[in-house]
Formats: structure tokens, sequence, C-alpha cells
């Protein structure tokens, strides 16, 4: 005799049995109970149904959806995404009141029947047939349970939900096969606790836990009478019966699970009726889903870390492995962002740049020799209201960050590197005027070459005819002077200088390669915060450049197994010589102290940098170090319009903006913050004598260090007069004539100037 369940009802054999013995009924009823009755008519169309043997044998339970948390360095939340909020709890978790709650509404006879109720289906069959359409269902809890696992297998494919989910006799086949396995391998207990955890209750809550946060504002285990009868009330249709829309109709619906749980012996009339006198007592909670809720600024920290996890194999080989793995969550993801620095970072932007100026600032800090991004943020917050954003300023494009901004003067030092590297002098002098056409030809890639058009020469200058040499690398470093790196490029070439960059992890946001003309070495080339900041840190790192990382580790919680899942490492390779980089950093830590990146010093903390600012003002820049320490920092228009010409930025207004006037205190403030508490640490700092032959005294003066009367910091260095005034008497720099040429926008036209002349200091 087969054996019978002790749990109740029959045992696979006799329900597959009774299933196979009954054809017509299996027929009528599976359709019928579904379906309006004139379905029943089609059973023999094509591919209604596939043999009961046919169907796969074992139904797997998927994983469920869960949130995802993302933590700082410290194990701080930072924010909280799902794709479906769900929290999966243990059934002693859950209230008795709403156990027996979603069991009076959805399959009162639970406990009796095994995976199919026979005598629920002959009443569904009949009522359907007296109503001419679906008045009444018979679907078991198992059954609905099956079918939660086909819409969660499905995720969001939106094909894959309505195969999920359609009225066919073929997925009610394979529906009640499944119900059968499962009854027999999880008990009642079981497919209870697993219903209450994948049913969808509405207002993006699935599962039982995350409704009674939604809708009462605390845990499905505290839930009372009235509320447990509420939720299980939802289930049915979770927009018709939304509380929080609808009070009035999810009274009702409210109203008639409490009668159906007195009508089946779980509450006695007396409470039914008390209970249903009882207002719904809500207390919703709102959904809190996505970055948009990060805390200190770091929404687009946390888009970046979503975007590394769909992008990097290590955590799937293929994109949709990658969607899948994150949309079912469930992942504790520890990043490498320092609360520390990320506040210094937010606290700095919100001192210096609002978000409702006309332009915007990005800023990224990254640890030397680790890849480490330890802090990024922006002046326009992320969200969809005014003067809000999704795309990430920081980033290049394919990480969810614009096209990218000319880098200006900040790529200069990379083409000292090369050179440097090449084994040139950081002594070499060349002639530098202050206005020349672009030398030509100049040796490029592969054996190409690039030439200046004679018939109509391109031509750069330099920020003012002071600015005429000759200069060596100190000091034509320290001032910004375009013609010498100009003259330095074309002197070793184009090719050694896109090779560094490469070395250095620098490229261009929008995926393009790095057009191969000599203009490069006034970073026309369209950049991002973070590849900049991961550039420098190459120099602070004594030449080893490391990939940028955001993620420390992830672990993914199954049920109560908790498991480690590998994650992206930092590679580190060495780009240039220690001492190519300590002579850069010496080079830089002149621009610092003496030369246009004065505003961004940091008192007695050694730090090193470059100012940059685009062509026509578009952009301007601080990039800078100490060795502990990398940051970038952009301010411009991310639509390329507004010329920062007569522009008020932070309440406070400027003529003309320059990367040591507004970049560079936002970089100031943000590292001091940042560098709080840690070591002053020193560089590796080479001897490099003194330029000789200037062709213009270097006028530099002692007076007013962070102000403009040091001898024209701010578009008049150089100048003999300003340096002299501002170190006598603290006076203010002559500001430039206006017809001052910042660079013949006509270098660039059919790529045969290598993309105009870029920036400037």
């Amino acid at each position: 005799m087969p054996k019978k369940r002790s749990g109740g009802g029959l045992s696979p054999l006799q329900q597959a049995a009774k299933f196979l013995g009954v054809s017509v009924l299996a027929g009528a009823v599976m359709a019928g109970i579904a379906l309006p009755a004139a379905g029943a008519l089609g059973l023999a169309a094509k591919g209604s149904v596939k043999s009961f043997d046919e169907i796969p044998a074992n139904l797997k339970s998927p994983q469920l959806s869960q949130r995802t948390t993302i933590l700082d360095a410290k194990g701080q939340q930072i924010a909280s995404v799902y794709s479906r909020d769900r929290t999966v709890v243990d059934l002693k978790d859950i209230s008795p009141y709403m156990q027996k709650a979603i069991v009076a509404i959805e399959d009162s006879r639970f406990y009796q029947h095994g995976a199919i109720d026979l005598k629920g289906v002959l009443r569904a069959l009949n009522k359907n047939a007296q109503e001419g359409g679906v008045a009444q269902g018979a679907s078991t809890l198992t059954q609905q349970l099956v079918k939660n696992y086909f819409i969660e297998e499905a995720g969001d494919d939106p094909t894959k939900v309505a195969e999920a989910t359609q009225q066919t006799m073929g997925r009610k086949v394979r529906e009640l096969k499944y119900a059968i396995q499962i009854e027999e391998q999880l008990g009642k207990k079981k497919i209870l606790e697993n219903y209450l955890n994948i049913t969808f209750f509405g207002e993006q809550a699935y599962g039982v836990e995350a409704a009674s946060e939604r809708y009462f504002s605390k845990h499905a285990k505290d839930l009372n009478l009235q509320e447990s009868a509420l939720l299980a009330g939802i289930v049915q249709s979770p927009s018709r019966y939304d509380p929080v829309n609808d009070e009035a109709e999810a009274t009702k619906r409210r109203n008639t699970v409490l009668q159906r749980m007195a009508e089946v012996g779980d509450i006695s009339p007396q409470e039914a009726a008390q209970a249903k006198r009882q207002p719904l007592g809500l207390n919703p909670s709102q959904p809190k889903n996505g970055c948009i809720t990060a805390v200190q600024g770091a929404g687009f920290f946390c888009d970046y870390v979503r975007e590394v996890f769909l992008t990097d194999p290590v955590f799937g080989k293929t994109k949709e492995a990658r969607a899948k793995l994150w949309n079912q969550g469930g992942l504790t993801i520890r990043t490498t962002l320092d609360p520390q620095s990320q506040q210094s970072v937010q606290n700095s932007i919100k001192n210096h740049v609002y978000k409702s100026d006309p332009v915007a600032t990005a800023a990224t800090i990254v640890e030397p020799g680790t890849g480490k991004i330890l802090a990024m943020g922006q002046s326009r917050p992320y969200g969809f209201g005014k003067d809000e954003t999704q795309i990430n300023l920081s980033v290049n494009q394919g990480m969810g960050g614009g096209a990218g901004y000319q880098p200006g003067s900040t790529f200069k030092p990379i083409v000292a590197a090369a050179a440097i590297e090449g084994g040139k002098p950081p002594t070499q002098e060349y002639s530098s005027p202050y206005e020349m056409p672009y030398p030509s030809p100049v040796a490029a890639c592969d054996g190409k070459t690039w030439r200046n058009d004679p018939a109509k020469p391109a031509t750069l200058t330099n920020e003012n005819e002071s600015e005429h040499g000759p200069y060596g690398m100190k000091e034509a470093t320290a001032k910004s002077v375009n013609t010498y790196y100009v003259q330095l490029i074309s002197d070793i070439g184009i090719c050694p200088v896109i090779d560094m960059a490469k070395k250095m992890g620098v490229a261009r946001a929008d995926g393009r390669q790095i057009d191969q003309a000599p203009s490069i070495a006034l970073g026309t080339q369209e950049m991002s915060p973070l590849t900049m900041a991961s550039a420098y840190a190459t120099f602070a790192s004594r030449g080893m450049y490391c990939t940028p990382v955001a993620i420390e580790s992830v672990t993914q919680t199954t049920g109560s197994q908790v498991k480690s899942l590998p994650v992206p490492r930092s590679t580190c390779s060495r780009a240039m010589a220690e001492k190519t980089a300590d002579t850069v950093s010496t080079l830089l830590k002149g621009v610092v102290e003496d030369g246009t990146g004065q505003e961004a010093g940091l008192g007695d903390r050694p730090s090193a940098g470059k100012t940059g600012t685009t062509d026509e003002r578009y952009a301007a820049w601080f990039v800078g170090y100490t060795p502990n320490m990398a940051g970038a920092v952009w301010v411009g228009d991310p639509q390329h319009r507004r010329h920062m010409v007569n522009i008020t930025i932070g309440g406070i207004p400027h003529d003309k903006v320059y990367g040591g006037e507004v970049p560079g205190p936002i970089w100031r403030d943000m590292m001091t913050g940042a560098l709080e508490g840690k070591p002053a640490e020193d560089f590796n700092l080479v001897d490099i004598p003194d330029d000789k032959g200037s062709g213009d005294d270097q006028g530099r003066g002692n007076g007013g260090r962070h102000g403009a009367a040091n001898g024209g910091t701010n578009g008049g260095n150089g100048q003999l007069i300003g340096g002299l005034l501002g170190g006598l008497t603290g006076g203010t720099v002559p500001t430039p004539p206006a017809n001052i040429i910042q660079g013949q926008t006509n270098g660039g036209l059919n790529g045969r100037a290598g993309g105009g002349t870029g920036g400037r200091r």
C-alpha cells in the first residue's frame, strides 16, 4: 500500500495516479480553474500541453532576491540597493496571526490536502461554470509557491514574466507536477515559510518582513491580528487592496480576511468583530532603494560600485550573469571609501561651489600604491530634480560618466615624465617664445609623422606676453609655459608621451584613442578626474601605477549560509623609474611653492601638483598629491558651453577662472581634512639646478603667498613689475590685457594641427 504522509495528504504516487486517472477532470479542471469556461475548448490546440512525464522532474528553489548593502571602508553603511525589497526570515520570526491569516484566506484546507485540493478544484469549477468566467480559483499555497518560483526566476525580463504567469493549460500542468514534488520534499511548514518570503505585498515589498516594515514600520514577528489580516488580504491584488492609496478598499478586504479566520476557527467571532472595528493603524516607511539614498554625498561612488559589479568579469563571465547576481542581491559589499576623506571632499565642495552655480565641480581622491578610491564627490547632487544629475562627473563615460574634460596643463607632467624617462635632463632648455607655430615635422607612433600645415600653420601662445624663454624644465613647469612643453614633445616625439600615458592609466574618457599630435602636451584630450588622480598617484608612489579599485570584499547570504565572492584587485606595474617619478615630484613641488599652484599649498605638509586651465576656459583643474594621497579637482560646465569668464562661483565673482584660483583651494581644503591625523611624509626629492638665462626676471616675490600679490600667480606670474610690487608692497598684480590670446583655435582644423591648442595653467 502506498505510503501516506504524516503531515496529511496523499503520497506523490497517489497524487500522480489520481492526476493521470482522471484525465477528463484534469483537462477541464486545470483549464477551468484558471481560465474562462471557453478556455477549455482549446485544449488540443498547437502547443497547449506537454506530456506530464516530459516535464523535468526536479524544480530548484530560486535564490530569492534581497537587499544589497554597500559599506564604506570602516564598515558603515553607505546605501541599500535592491532589485526587490526583501528580507528573508524564518517562520518562527513571523507572527502566528500572519501565518493563520494567509492560510485562512488563500488556502484554508492547506494542512488537510496535498499539492492539489480536489474539493477546492470541484468547488471552483462549479462556481466558474455558473459565472461563465473566473469567479474563483483553486490553486493551493503550494501551487502558488511554484508560480512565484517561476516569476522569481524570470527576474525583470518581461517576456519571461509573461511566460511564468500565462493562463495556459501547459503552465498549470507543469505547476502541479512541481507542487507534488515540493510537497514531498519540503513539508507544510517550510512551504508556508517560503511562500511568506517570496510573495509580493505591493509598494515594492516582497516577502512579509519587507511588507511589515513598509506598512507598519515593524518586524513581521510583531504583527497583531488586524495588521496580519490586512497584509494577507493584499496578496490577491496588491494594487487594488493597497492601503496607502485606497484605505477603504483595503479595510473591506482586511475584514473579509478576519471573517474567514473566524469561519475556519482561527479566532472567535468576538475577536473578529473587535478587530474589524479597529483602524488600519498604518505607520508606513518610505521605500529607500538605490544610490540616491547614499550618505555623505556618496551616491556617485555607490553608482560606480554598481557599474564595476556589472562590467567586471570577476563577477560573471557574461553581462547577463553579472546582472542576475546583482539583481539577486543579498550582498554585503565593503568598499574602499574612506569616510573621513569623503566627508572632507563634500565639505570642501559645499564651501566653494554651489549646486545652483552655472558650472559644477567634481573631485576624487585615491591612495598611491594601492589604487583604492578614497573619496568621490561633486557639487550637483545625485538625483532627478533641478541642479541634480545622475551623471558621475568623476569617471569615464563607460562607467556612468560624461565624455570627459580637457585637463589642460595638468597633462604636462606626463610629457615631462616621458622626456626624463627617455634621457632628457630636467635642466633641458628651449627658446620658449611667447608665440610660435607648432614645430614640424614631429615623429608619431607606428612610423607616422605629424606635420603642420605650411599654408595655414597652427600656432600657440603662452598665457602672458611676458612669458618668453629660454626656460629650463623647472621654471617652465612652475609657470606652465606652453611653448616649452610643445617644443619638448616635438623633440622627443609623440609616441613616448602616449606610451607613458598608457602606463599611467591615462586614456580619454569617451574611450577613443589619444590623438597623435603635439597639442596633446597642452591637455587637449578629454579625461576624467578619477583618471587624472590615479595618474598622479603614480608620481606619489615613485613610479608605480595601480589601477583604481572601489571594492574590498563581497559576501553573499543565501539562507543561513554566507560565502565570500572574488573581487577585482588592483594591478600595480612600474610606469617609470623611481628617479623619474622623484624628479617630477620635485618639479611639481615647485609649482605649489613658487608657481601657479600656490593657492593649493598645504602649509607645513609637503605637497606637489599642477594647475590646468583650458582654452577659452571651459574647464579648470588642480591635480596634486602627497606621498599618501592623490586627488584631482575639476571645475567647469559638463555641457562644455559656459566659458568661465565674468562668472560667480560659490558666491565669489571671477573675471577669469584659473586652475590655481578655484580648483586649487578646493583641493587644498579637501586634502587638508582627508589627511588630518595622518603622518606628514616627505618626497624623495632630487637636486635640480635653478634655470639659467631666463628671458624674463622670475619676479615671483615673497609677498602674499596665498594672494594675488605673489608676482603673478593669477595671470601675471613672471611679470617683473608685478613680482616686485608683490614682494615689496603686497599689492595687486596688474590684470593681463584683454586682447592676450589664449590660443589659436584654428590649430586643430581637420586634425591637421592636432586638435587645437588645449589648456593653459
